[in-house]
């Protein structure tokens, strides 16, 4: 993975601020004040074991499937890293001016959606508490590195696919949850992820007009090794395939839901201004999607078979519904 040489990504940073300002205004124009509080069904709370000599927590306690679980500790850990993804951006883009507005901006955002959803897991029961305090503690100890040398462009180009996968992500968690409290809670956690993809998205759709053949390598360089941010925590790879399985998120969502729509604002596939590496990349990428298009048909081939097989036992699969 090639780095934007270091002269160009201090122009560039001039050079977008007047569209980081322009995006930040429109973004706290639409942006509608929301308080975790208001989505915790706090009555329902009770303590647990312990100082307070509360109710030792039991799995009968959780209304919630074992899968429906599994995608809120992933979804909750994720969020709980955000100070390693503050210090990650605030990096790669700088704290001054509007760049600096910004991403303090969307740090206070995304720390909502931990606050709520911990709230809500406490207060229901969710999950274990004393099981979701140990994988906290041994993930953000972990902590996250970006793989893009604080690269800008490679930076803004994986927030625009990242924070519409997390969007699709905790929609679906809230489906599958059965609780219509979850769903509303999520659903409002959704309307900020899309909203934080719209900037992004925007900013680096004036940044391929600035520099089409190095936005395009970064673009490419993030779809092609693309993780969710969470990759690294304990039991992710277990979690991550249940949840694929139960159509929460896998990866033909990924490719039609999330890659294919930024692409298509960007006008990838259309534009005539990309030479060189920058039309090298675009091919390099065309051919990666079509690889991943062949392998996603595959795994939905064998999630059906494997459903079928569930059904014959007479076992009734976890799954979004189509």
């Amino acid at each position: 993975m090639a780095s934007i040489d270091p002269e160009l990504q201090s122009r560039l940073i001039r050079d977008l601020e007047p569209t980081v300002a322009v995006e930040l205004a429109r973004h706290l124009e639409i942006q509608k004040e929301w308080y975790p509080h208001d989505y915790v069904p706090w009555s329902e709370g009770r303590n647990f074991a312990g100082p307070l000599n509360g109710d030792a927590w039991e799995a009968k306690d959780s209304r919630l499937s074992t899968v429906a679980q599994d995608s809120l500790v992933l979804n909750l850990l994720t969020e709980d890293n955000l100070p390693s993804y503050h210090t990650e951006i605030a990096i790669s883009m700088g704290r001054d001016g509007a760049w600096g507005n910004w991403v303090e901006r969307w740090t206070a955002e995304e720390n909502r959606h931990g606050i709520v959803m911990r709230d809500y897991l406490m207060a229901t029961r969710g999950v274990n508490p004393y099981e979701l305090e140990d994988l906290r503690m041994a993930h953000m100890s972990q902590g996250y590195q970006t793989p893009y040398d604080n690269d800008m462009l490679h930076t803004v180009a994986y927030v625009s696919f990242q924070e519409l996968a997390t969007r699709i992500s905790h929609r679906n968690t809230g489906k599958i949850s059965d609780d219509p409290i979850c769903e509303n809670m999520l659903q409002r956690i959704a309307l900020d992820e899309n909203l934080h993809m719209i900037f992004y998205r925007n900013l680096l759709g004036k940044a391929i007009d600035l520099a089409p053949n190095e936005a395009m390598r970064a673009i490419t360089d993030v779809v092609t090794n693309f993780d969710m941010p969470g990759a690294g925590m304990p039991g992710f790879g277990r979690k991550a395939v249940q949840i694929a399985l139960a159509g929460i998120y896998d990866m033909q969502q990924h490719l039609d839901d999330v890659v294919a729509p930024v692409l298509r604002a960007w006008n990838i596939f259309d534009r005539e201004d990309f030479s060189g590496d920058g039309q090298a990349a675009r091919d390099e990428l065309a051919t990666f999607i079509a690889g991943a298009t062949e392998e996603s048909d595959r795994f939905n081939e064998k999630r059906e078979i494997y459903f079928d097989r569930l059904i014959a036992r007479g076992q009734q699969p976890i799954r979004i519904q189509k």
